[in-house]
């Protein structure tokens, strides 16, 4: 039997996930631990790897399917391993092969009367031997889903996609087909039908004789009278429409009038067994066809009109699912769980914006590009030592304060598909550089969609870079269950008074960085916050002080 996969667990908490795309097509050679498909969970992108050598057998999931964690999405034939149906098809074709050898042998000694002549086998190759090559069907699951539904053989299809791979359209011109075929048949039942017709016709019976003629315009009136409201005049035309048919003059020049063929008209009067037409019948049937005629071209006129609303589309849909609503339910999960408070500052950074000026050369001689984010990094994990509530955490179900004593900083990063929070382990234990180098690969690999899940899990707080888009003051929501999340501002150059060693103010131009800290106010208070955004805050001014940590 072909060895199943199921859809791994790709990341703590999911339950899900959707097949972006597949790696490989059925029927491709496959090594152990070789990516065979993308699959986007809530949390990242990541790739399934193979678990066995050997090749594909069957795709069981497409492209942009919902697959739940568990369920079986492909399927490989092992290298070294037999199927047991494989086997027991080799064992009958023996089987086989074996029982038509001793027919022939009997059949050669009853028609000559004398034993065989000798063992086949025995020769080394009086007889070849033909094998039948196993074939294998390269078809995508919707194709032999769509193969299903029409009742065609996918097996019987000749593909014409790259390497033989059926398509779609091999499978509708095989469907179509399989209908002429039955269209043919269809005739062929028609043809015999026309024959008995013609048969009775020259027996020299005469259908319907004793109705005296009056048979064409019974049908005329049931069908008619079938129709109802919903026929058109056409449909009418085509049931009315006679070789011969009673009217007064006047309803003739009345008929030619309204343009209307009188022979087309429908009635259910006769005159001497004739069709007999009213005029009340010819006005009935001309008032019929106006309003079909608006009626299309109203329908002509509504087309266009759908036609032109699409190509001035107002409004886009797609589907809510993904990363997107994975941030969402996060959000709603958080805003209503947690009650926020936000208290915002402004810090003087100047100092730290030269100590970077300073520093950035000797990071790029290591490679690294030097932001301030590892700055702001430092100075919240020494603002955490001092204030350890706002690295704790509530554990709702055991109604505990977990405090912990490992600081994993998350970075609120922007990606196409929403943000996400790569997160720097045991910030505590690493240097700036370190921190520095770390924080931009894992954005980078944010960004590109291949960071995996364990690297977007595990934060005690997070800080959130408001600034890079040029704004100062927000109100970022909790990355729950974290008891707080920092938003940084623009640096921006604003006066400022400033006090000397003698005590003299002067007003100079200053850089300037806005902080706003949410905090889950069920374990912080307001005082505990604005405490500690002022040791923050301190560290930033002088950022020498980082040293000592």
């Amino acid at each position: 039997m072909a060895r199943e996969f199921k859809l791994p667990d790709v990341g703590e908490g999911v339950a899900e996930g959707e097949l972006v795309s597949w790696l490989v097509e059925e029927g491709d050679p496959i090594s152990e631990d070789q990516p065979v498909a993308e699959v986007e969970t809530d949390k990242a992108l990541v790739e399934v790897p193979s678990p066995v050598d050997g090749s594909v057998r069957e795709l069981r999931a497409e492209e942009g399917e919902i697959v739940p964690v568990g369920d079986v999405i492909i399927t490989f034939d092992v290298e070294g391993e037999e199927s047991s149906e494989t086997a027991r098809d080799a064992e009958d074709d023996d089987s086989a092969a074996e029982t038509t050898g001793h027919e022939a042998d009997s059949a050669s000694v009853s028609a000559s009367g004398d034993e065989p002549a000798g063992d086949p086998g025995a020769t080394g190759g009086d007889i070849e031997e033909i094998a039948t090559p196993e074939g294998r069907v390269f078809a995508p699951p919707r194709v032999r889903r769509m193969a299903r539904e029409a009742g065609v053989d996918i097996e019987s299809v000749q593909g014409s996609g790259p390497g033989g791979r059926i398509t779609d359209g091999d499978v509708r011109a095989a469907a179509g087909e399989r209908s002429d075929s039955d269209a043919s048949d269809g005739s062929s039942d028609s043809s015999d039908d026309e024959s008995a017709s013609s048969a009775d016709a020259s027996s020299g019976a005469e259908p319907n004789a004793d109705s005296g003629g009056e048979s064409d315009t019974a049908d005329s009136s049931a069908i008619a009278d079938a129709a109802g409201e919903t026929a058109t005049p056409q449909e009418f035309a085509e049931s009315a429409d006679r070789e011969r048919t009673l009217a007064a003059p006047a309803t003739r020049r009345l008929a030619e009038e309204e343009g209307i063929d009188i022979d087309t008209v429908p009635t259910d009067e006769t005159r001497d067994g004739e069709p007999f037409v009213t005029p009340e019948a010819v006005t009935e049937y001309a008032t019929m066809q106006r309003e079909a005629q608006e009626a299309d071209a109203a329908a002509v006129s509504s087309t266009e009109a759908t036609a032109d609303s699409f190509e001035g589309e107002r409004e886009r849909r797609e589907p809510f699912k993904g990363v997107r609503k994975a941030i969402a339910d996060a959000m709603v999960e958080s805003k209503y769980s947690a009650p926020h408070v936000t208290h915002h500052d402004e810090v003087d950074v100047t100092e730290l914006v030269e100590l970077r000026e300073r520093l950035k050369p000797r990071a790029a001689e290591e490679g690294i590009k030097l932001t301030y984010m590892p700055f702001i990094t430092k100075a919240v994990v020494a603002a955490l030592e001092e204030f350890p509530e706002m690295n704790a955490v509530i554990d709702e179900e055991n109604e505990e304060i977990v405090y912990r004593n490992y600081y994993n900083i998350g970075v609120a990063t922007a990606t196409d598909v929403g943000l996400m929070v790569p997160v720097v382990d045991d910030a505590d234990e690493k240097g700036l550089l370190q921190i520095a180098s770390e924080t931009n690969e894992l954005v980078q690999k944010a960004r590109e969609r291949s960071i995996s899940p364990d690297e977007l899990q595990g934060s005690t707080f997070t800080i959130t870079n408001v600034g890079g888009i040029g704004g100062e003051y927000a109100t970022p929501i909790l990355n729950y269950p974290e008891t707080g999340i920092l938003a940084i501002g623009e640096i921006k150059r604003k006066p400022r008074v400033v006090t000397d060693e003698d005590g003299t103010e002067s007003i100079e131009p200053r850089s300037v960085m806005t902080l706003s800290l949410s905090f889950d106010h069920r374990l912080i208070d307001g005082a505990v916050g604005a405490r500690f955004t002022n040791a923050l805050m301190e560290y930033l001014e002088d950022p020498e002080l980082l040293l000592l940590q």
